[in-house]
């Protein structure tokens, strides 16, 4: 309770400090605009509807990435984590995909999918793919060997050892991940419409720049922020579900 006081005393210390700031160092607006300057502009954009479009539309985009990304990494880790042989084979040109920068394959992607969403999803996918495949080989590979052995005594099938076993002792390991992808899908979907949307979020810092309106910028890292910090505590909280379900499974 204490270190919650604590946060919560330095968010507010920081907005008090961000207001005095502004007013006092005689920065123009255009540089550091007011706290309530920022909050009238959010205001009036929720208020409004203006911000609703571009606020649903990044979220759609981040989610369809995110549900992607996690669905092809988690298949993709448990058949490598599975195989050997494919492992050896495919792992490198995995990695080789991964170290190439995103934005660098936008202009591609922009090509073969024009601009919009489909691009912005694509972008966001891959961005969320790496984390998933990765946690999820490594928990596929390091289960138990004790445990491994005893399933194997017991004449478990190699499904039944993936499904009962492996996957459920993993799931820490692959919750890990995804809250690693819940965090970059954010990030790609917005990115993503630096460069291809034309709506959303991202789109919407590029328009207020060219508009030299840092107001409203600064409204828009909010929502941001705010969607982010959502996301990453729904997760947190169907983790938490998923593990509690998974221990009282496996003690019944």
């Amino acid at each position: 309770m204490t270190h919650r006081l604590i946060s919560a005393a330095l968010f507010v210390a920081f907005l008090i400090g961000w207001e005095v700031f502004s007013r006092v160092s005689g920065f123009p607006e255009l540089v550091l605009p007011s706290l309530s300057a920022v909050l009238d502009t959010l205001w009036s954009g929720l208020t409004s509807g203006y911000l609703l479009p571009h606020i649903w539309l990044t979220a759609a985009e981040m989610l369809l990435g995110l549900a992607t990304g996690c669905i092809v990494g988690f298949v993709c880790g448990v058949v490598l984590g599975e195989s050997a042989f494919l492992r050896r084979i495919l792992y490198p040109y995995i990695i080789a995909s991964q170290v190439i920068p995103k934005l660098a394959l936008a202009p591609l992607f922009i090509i073969w999918f024009g601009f919009g969403m489909t691009s912005i999803v694509v972008i966001t996918a891959l961005i969320c793919f790496f984390p998933l495949l990765e946690n999820t080989l490594t928990a596929i590979q390091h289960v138990d060997p004790q445990k491994r052995e005893l399933f194997r005594m017991l004449g478990a099938t190699r499904m039944q050892t993936l499904l009962r076993l492996k996957i459920p002792a993993g799931l820490p390991v692959i919750m890990a991940g995804f809250r690693v992808a819940v965090v970059l899908s954010l990030v790609g979907a917005v990115v993503g419409e630096f460069i291809g949307g034309r709506e959303g979020l991202g789109a919407l810092i590029i328009a207020s720049q060219g508009m030299m309106d840092s107001p409203l910028m600064f409204a828009v890292l909010i929502v941001i922020t705010i969607l982010g910090m959502l996301l990453f505590q729904a997760t947190i909280w169907f983790e938490k579900w998923l593990l509690r379900k998974h221990v009282t499974g496996t003690e019944q």
